[in-house]
């Protein structure tokens, strides 16, 4: 692998922030149709609603923040041993640390949009509103969140609305009033045995959370690790990530 390679895939990937986003680029199947305009409140019945409820059951357990785990420093041979694979040894760790860097961005909205607007930039994968764990109880469809000591943030059933148009994300909205920050939960097609991460935005404003570049949650978008990950979970993920991002 020629040092000009490693140059023009690193401008590509540069060129490719505003799609790059967690551990993987999940884009809508082509064969997926937009759903029905949905008015808050109002549960949408299309194709997507049993995919959409399945997730929720696949998805059951509890999560913590993704990038803090597998970038720690005892995974960094693994992650250059990886990058190496895939565009040689002498561009290994100028790759990861491009890598490492897009994802571990420390400001969102409407500041990073501000903090990115000559070029640049990189998003925060970071879990918001004090959220520390989070968890999935498909079965009864609650979402539940718990801060720092366990304390629980939050607690409430969701119903699927409709489909997020540029990566494809479910759509879930609170079945209580009032649930502020926590009223919808946008969640990637991820699970533990198909990405080995989760990915997914929540908020207020389920216009906001369909925009990357803008609004109030631009640059932003969590990714998570099962509480209960192993050394195989990690070594895939990181095999994963590499490989969507660096390979031809």
């Amino acid at each position: 692998m020629k040092q000009k390679k490693i140059i023009s895939l690193l401008l590509a990937l540069a060129l490719a922030l505003s799609m790059l986003v967690g551990c993987g680029n999940n884009a809508a199947p082509d064969t997926q149709q937009p759903a029905e305009p949905n008015v808050a409140g109002n549960t949408v019945t299309d194709e997507n609603t049993a995919a959409a409820q399945q997730l929720l059951v696949d998805l059951t357990g509890t999560y913590q923040e993704l990038w803090p785990v597998i970038l720690d420093k005892q995974y960094m041979q693994l992650w250059l041993d990886n990058c190496a694979a895939l565009v040689g040894e002498e561009n290994a760790q100028a790759a990861y640390d491009k890598l490492s860097s897009m994802v571990t961005g420390t400001v969102y909205g409407e500041e990073a949009v501000a903090a990115y607007a000559n070029g640049g930039g990189a998003y925060d994968c970071s879990f918001t509103e004090g959220l520390s764990k989070l968890e999935f109880d498909g079965a009864t469809s609650t979402i539940k969140g718990y801060d720092t000591e366990g304390k629980e943030l939050f607690s409430h059933t969701y119903h699927y609305v409709g489909m997020e148009d540029i990566r494809g994300l479910y759509e879930y909205e609170s079945d209580d009033a009032d649930s502020g920050e926590f009223t919808y939960f946008c969640l990637a097609p991820d699970t533990n045995t198909t990405t080995y991460h989760i990915e997914f935005r929540y908020g207020s404003d389920l216009d906001a959370l369909g925009q990357y570049d803008a609004g109030n949650y631009a640059y932003w978008l969590a990714a998570g690790i099962s509480t209960d990950y192993d050394q195989a979970m990690i070594e895939k993920c990181v095999e994963l990530f590499c490989t969507e991002n660096l390979s031809e």
